[in-house]
């Protein structure tokens, strides 16, 4: 499989010009591109083949002070998205999706002017451990520059880059090396699986039906979105529409950068209990289109809105093929209301009897309680009925999917050296009396 490694690249002026320099040139061949395949559909609504923009702009300047695998790859990409434009206009006229497709629109200088650029494996040379990136015949002529070198990561094999891309975001730059690991997929029990219930302070709840449950905090993560949409409003208080500063890029990226953080940490603490318990199968609840014209009040909106739960749902969707564990996403309607002590039925979205009624209530945030008056972890409550939507379809055993596994979860903080039991869900606990072999175990 194929795997992607980000290397921040560091300070360094000379280096920090090449790359700007090349990133400039290839935002410009890409809107020439752009503007080539428009100009062709509205003309004469014809279609660009896989070659017919590098045969128009292969003496432009644009094109030769690239590499020429590099700059192939620049308009093999704009090819690729009006092929794929063409594709979903015949859907829809086809009636095949609802929205009608927009055609690739121009890059704006407003992102910074700066495009990616790709070099396929057999462009690089490596030269003690130093990848040699080479540059057009063009740039040699006007700078007598004919390559640059960037330092080879050492947890890498260079035989096993495939691929290595120029990255500009928000006033930085990154290489992205795309490299091929072999992995040895695991033996692990797909009756056996894992329930994952979404949410903010509690980011994922997960919970088994071999007895084991936890939680992934997210109040963190919250309080750092908080915290840069505060920034944000702060710095462009009074400011025209449009305004950006490299503060603003600065803080933007530093944000972005903990996300990314937090979404690979907690897709992997997914993973590793899977693998630890055995588990071979992952029930993801969601809802398409949850957030979209969302109104939860201002406040509520600025929390859950920029989370990205869905990013999360992916990496993990990712990681799944990579160890062989099926991923399955359900719909999640009345998930958290429904009692799933009491066996209640749970209906799809649309399709509630007009006499239904849950057994049990959610007297307060993070705790339900059943028709029989045993109290649970609310989103414990959730994850468990997410698994009861397609037990059947899939012939699952819930006998060991009990009492225990609702009551007390382990919490799981993203950015602490040390994760241990919230002292919130043990006083919970202990004001309602409840028996738990984790209290008497002391975690």
């Amino acid at each position: 499989m194929y795997c992607c490694q980000q290397v921040l690249v560091g300070k360094n002026p000379e280096l920090i010009a090449t790359l700007t320099f090349l990133c400039e040139q290839s935002h410009k061949l890409t809107n020439m591109g752009i503007y080539y395949g428009r100009q062709l559909y509205f003309k004469s609504q014809k279609g660009i083949g896989k070659f017919d923009l590098e045969k128009v702009y292969k003496n432009n300047n644009h094109y030769k002070v690239l590499h020429s695998q590099a700059a192939q790859q620049v308009l093999s990409t704009v090819a690729e998205s009006f092929r794929s434009y063409y594709s979903l206009i015949k859907a829809y006229t086809e009636g095949k999706i609802a929205d009608r497709p927009r055609i690739p629109n121009y890059r704006k200088k407003g992102k910074g002017g700066l495009a990616t650029v790709s070099y396929p494996a057999q462009a690089l040379k490596l030269k003690g451990n130093q990848i040699r990136v080479p540059l057009g015949n063009t740039c040699k002529r006007w700078f007598g520059l004919d390559c640059f070198y960037i330092p080879m990561p050492s947890n890498l094999e260079f035989n096993a880059l495939k691929e290595l891309k120029i990255l500009p975001r928000n006033r930085y730059f990154y290489y992205e090396f795309v490299y091929e690991k072999e992995v040895v997929k695991p033996q692990l029990n797909q009756e056996n699986v894992l329930g994952i219930d979404h949410g903010v302070n509690n980011w994922l709840t997960c919970v088994s039906n071999v007895g084991t449950s936890l939680i992934v905090d997210g109040k963190h993560l919250k309080s750092m979105n908080r915290w840069y949409n505060k920034q944000i409003s702060t710095i462009k208080e009074n400011k025209p529409l449009g305004f950006w500063s490299n503060k603003l890029a600065a803080i933007t990226e530093k944000r972005n950068r903990q996300i990314r953080d937090g979404i690979n940490k907690a897709a992997r603490i997914v993973i590793n209990h899977c693998l630890e318990h055995e588990l071979g199968t992952i029930i993801f609840g969601w809802n398409k289109g949850q957030k979209n014209e969302i109104k939860l009040g201002h406040k509520k909106n600025s929390e859950f809105v920029p989370i990205p739960t869905a990013r999360l749902k992916e990496r993990i969707a990712q990681l799944c093929s990579e160890y062989g564990i099926i991923f399955i996403e359900t719909e999640e309607s009345y998930t958290s209301i429904a009692s799933f002590l009491d066996g209640d039925y749970l209906p799809n979205y649309g399709e509630k009897p007009n006499d239904w009624k849950p057994s049990g209530k959610r007297i307060k945030r993070g705790l339900y309680r059943s028709g029989n008056n045993c109290f649970v972890n609310a989103d414990c409550n959730g994850a468990a009925n997410i698994i009861t939507k397609v037990s059947r379809k899939l012939g699952l055993n819930l006998s060991r999917l009990c009492r225990g596994a609702l009551t007390c979860p382990q919490r799981v903080y993203l950015w602490s050296a040390k994760n241990k039991r919230s002292n919130k869900d043990l006083s919970v606990l202990r004001s309602l009396n409840l028996e738990s072999p984790w209290l008497q175990s002391g975690e």
